[in-house]
């Protein structure tokens, strides 16, 4: 089976454990790229939903699978970046193993341009100084996230695509989009500051590729929503790429290997993975977390 190949490829906010994670599309999207670099920017474990009611599932153990197998068999260097939904590596950081490293933060460089890379969630007020207020906003966020997917199974059953209510709601509400303008000018700030000639980030599920005052602004987007990564090609092009977007070049290179892929054969998690099942009838191996 042919991949797709690029220099680097940076995601974020993936949230495994998590009831919104498109866990199923994220390792469709690992499994078939091979790159030198693979830059895990926060978020990437939800440590805060694992200490709820969250789920670790063999998916995704398969995801972590995944990213060993790409530095065992490609020596493909692997640097994941402390979230504040995993916040508990800030205790370790930094710390290197041969190929996989984690780090607050790194400098990387795109055609000889520098960009900084973090996760961003310093800019959040919220998050950074009131955790217990970004706690009941996650469990609001994950509120409406449950009431998106019983949305989505009557979409699914009159045929129509997925709907992101929470993804309207943010590009509508005058105050998120306040915010989100706040915390960009903050980040171009920084990326300023460190003399850099751009900056990438994740943390507020806002995929972006802009220019704001001078500084080329990248945020990668999420795994719950988006479905979003930002890559490096081969030739030197810098993007920020839709699931959606590389299924298509994914079947273009395998049009004469086999038929196309389609993306609602991956959507299936986002409505079966985290139903109540019980003890003698959970066959997925999952491990069901509590309080």
């Amino acid at each position: 089976m042919k991949k797709i190949h690029y220099r680097k490829v940076i995601l974020s906010d993936v949230h495994l454990g998590s009831i919104g994670c498109s866990i199923n599309k994220v390792n469709h999207f690992i499994k078939n790229i091979t790159c030198k670099e693979i830059i895990l920017n926060g978020d990437i474990v939800d440590g805060w939903q694992l200490k709820r009611k969250g789920r670790w599932t063999k998916n995704n153990t398969r995801f972590v699978r995944l990213l060993l197998k790409k530095m065992e068999k490609d020596n493909t260097q692997i640097t994941y970046l402390r979230g504040n939904h995993d916040d508990v590596l800030s205790r370790i950081l930094p710390l290197k193993f041969d190929l996989l490293a984690f780090r607050e933060n790194i400098q990387i460089e795109f055609n000889g341009r520098r960009y900084f890379v973090f996760h961003g969630d310093i800019y959040d007020t919220i998050t950074s100084q009131f955790t217990f207020l970004a706690h009941i906003g996650d469990f609001g966020y994950q509120t409406l996230l449950r009431l998106n997917r019983i949305y989505n199974r009557y979409r699914n059953y009159r045929g129509k695509p997925y709907y992101s209510i929470s993804k309207v709601l943010k590009a509508k509400v005058k105050r998120a989009v306040n915010f989100i303008s706040n915390f960009e000018e903050k980040i171009v700030e920084l990326a300023k500051a460190r003399n850099c000639d751009g900056v990438i980030c994740g943390h507020i599920h806002t995929p972006a590729d802009k220019i704001i005052d001078g500084v080329h602004y990248l945020n990668s987007g999420d795994w719950v929503e988006s479905m979003t990564a930002i890559v490096e090609h081969m030739d030197g092009k810098v993007e920020v790429l839709e699931y959606n977007d590389f299924l298509e070049q994914l079947n273009a290179i395998r049009k004469e290997e086999q038929s196309p892929i389609n993306s609602d054969q991956y959507d299936q998690n986002r409505y079966d993975e985290f139903q109540p099942v019980s003890s003698e009838t959970n066959n997925d191996g999952a491990i069901v977390l509590a309080n």
